[in-house]
């Protein structure tokens, strides 16, 4: 044995710049894709987005043309012309300084505020009333000391979103200054202050509470006082809906325990949800399904679509110095790959989408009963794809059909047999079995057996523990918890 050199020569498939962007772009979604492209729009000045261009900005780019002679008609016309200008200039700067002063504006166009209309929705969502404002507020108007305000407002500051007074009173008295001679009695008067407030039911520290304090505030009747017996002490019996053990444990009739049960849910268990600041995300559909001639067919938003194009001016600097090669040229060969595989990420999108839309017609036709089994190989190979660029395709990829918003992927299902030999796909089983439990007696519900049993009568095949996976996708409780009174 002894170190040698040797030559070899082997093929192997290597992923050019190209193909490597081209993969990339395709797993991308629309929010991901658009901050890509900004990120590549500040590297390379070869390439930017093909925006129309504004009146305004084109008639500064105008050329001035040849000067009219002094005295003549056509000087007297420019003349009266940029005196209109003026006046007209004069005018809306007039109409901006009384808005700007708080006085109605009277502007006519009715796109002329379309910057003043961001900025005050800006303002409106800037000035939401949070829960802590909310308790400020009603604080502020009490007759209460300065401390006591001042504990009141620190108590206001331990609750979260929901109202809840999570921490105990001897973990918070450690977080107050010594100097204050701050006492458990004083913690607890404070907390008395939050809970007289609205919304009721703020500052408890359970649910059980919670629902306790919305009761005391009712008037007296028989109903509440089982209610208040019920949340203080058999929450648990109630929400495992054994109401046997309930009206043995409260001494009460059928009708009594559903009035109780009744004025329960009537409560707010989140009353400072109310005032939470919720982080609403929209969806922004890459292709959009309509109905033309009994068909159906697929279209690429165009709001999802960057439209881009390549730099005329450094295009023009680049074909005047042929000769010249270095990085303008490599930026405008990038530019042009860029351009391609985008259009390229939106071809293979619509491709695919038809390919989905046709297999499943008669889901938008009928809805998830109608739901046929479809896997990713089968939409590869219709389209001569690969598998994971079909995979690609379908994350984070979305489609706005009459029928709602939906993944590409919620398209994709496994399948169950049926007795004729067929298969059913696994969302028009769900639909089925959400079917089945909307239209049971509330009394007697279903078991998963029972809806197993139901489904074997329609051809379908399932197995009881199928349908209790199936039942806990859909969120549906057990059937004890399905009872009602």
């Amino acid at each position: 044995m002894k170190p040698s050199l040797q030559l070899k020569l082997s093929q192997h498939l290597a992923l050019t710049p190209q193909l490597q962007q081209s993969i990339k772009l395709l797993q991308l979604s629309t929010l991901e894709l658009n901050q890509e492209i900004e990120k590549i729009l500040l590297e390379n000045p070869m390439i930017e987005r093909d925006e129309p261009e504004s009146n305004l900005g084109s008639s500064r780019l105008e050329a001035p043309g040849p000067a009219a002679p002094a005295g003549s008609e056509a000087a007297q016309e420019r003349e009266q012309e940029q005196a209109r200008e003026s006046d007209q200039r004069e005018r809306d700067t007039d109409r901006e300084f009384d808005f700007a002063e708080g006085g109605d504006w009277q502007g006519s166009g009715s796109g002329s505020r379309d910057d003043d209309d961001d900025n005050d929705f800006q303002d409106l969502q800037a000035t939401v009333t949070t829960l802590r404002d909310h308790l400020d507020a009603q604080i502020a108007l009490t007759q209460l000391s300065d401390r006591d305000r001042a504990l009141t407002r620190f108590m206001i500051e331990a609750l979260d979103d929901d109202g809840y007074l999570s921490q105990a009173l001897e973990d918070l008295l450690p977080l107050l200054p010594p100097e204050l001679e701050v006492d458990l009695d004083d913690l607890t008067i404070a907390l008395r202050h939050i809970q007289s407030l609205d919304p009721c039911g703020i500052g408890a520290a359970d649910i059980g509470e919670c629902l306790g304090l919305q009761l005391r505030a009712l008037p007296p009747s028989r109903e509440r006082e089982l209610a208040l017996a019920i949340v203080a002490e058999h929450l648990e019996l109630l929400a495992a809906r054994d109401y046997l053990k309930l009206k043995r444990a409260l001494r009460c009739t059928d009708d009594e325990l559903r009035e109780a049960h009744a004025l329960i849910l009537d409560l707010n268990p989140r009353p400072g949800a109310r005032f939470a600041q919720s982080d609403i995300r929209y969806v922004v559909p890459d292709v959009i399904v309509r109905k033309v001639r009994n068909t159906w067919v697929v279209n690429l938003n165009p709001d999802a679509m960057p439209k881009l194009r390549i730099n005329q001016l450094y295009a023009q600097i680049l074909r005047d110095n042929r000769g010249a090669s270095g990085s303008l040229s490599n930026h405008l060969q990038e530019a042009r790959w860029l351009i391609k595989n985008v259009q390229q990420r939106f071809d293979t999108i619509q491709r695919v989408s038809q390919a989905i839309v046709d297999r499943q017609r008669q889901f938008f036709d009928y809805g998830d009963v109608a739901m046929r089994p479809l896997t990713l190989r089968e939409i590869a190979e219709q389209l001569e794809l690969h598998e994971s660029t079909v995979s690609r395709v379908t994350t984070q990829k979305y489609m706005a059909t009459p029928r709602g918003i939906f993944e590409f992927k919620h398209f994709f299902g496994s399948h169950v047999a049926t007795d004729t030999g067929g298969a059913a796909s696994s969302t028009a089983i769900r639909a089925l079995i959400r079917q089945l439990v909307a239209a049971e007696d509330k009394k007697k519900p279903l078991s998963d057996a029972k809806i197993a049993e139901l489904l074997g009568q329609q051809g379908i095949v399932v197995a009881r523990r199928t349908i209790a996976k199936y039942r806990e996708s859909l969120d549906i409780p057990p059937v004890s918890l399905r009872k009602t009174i």
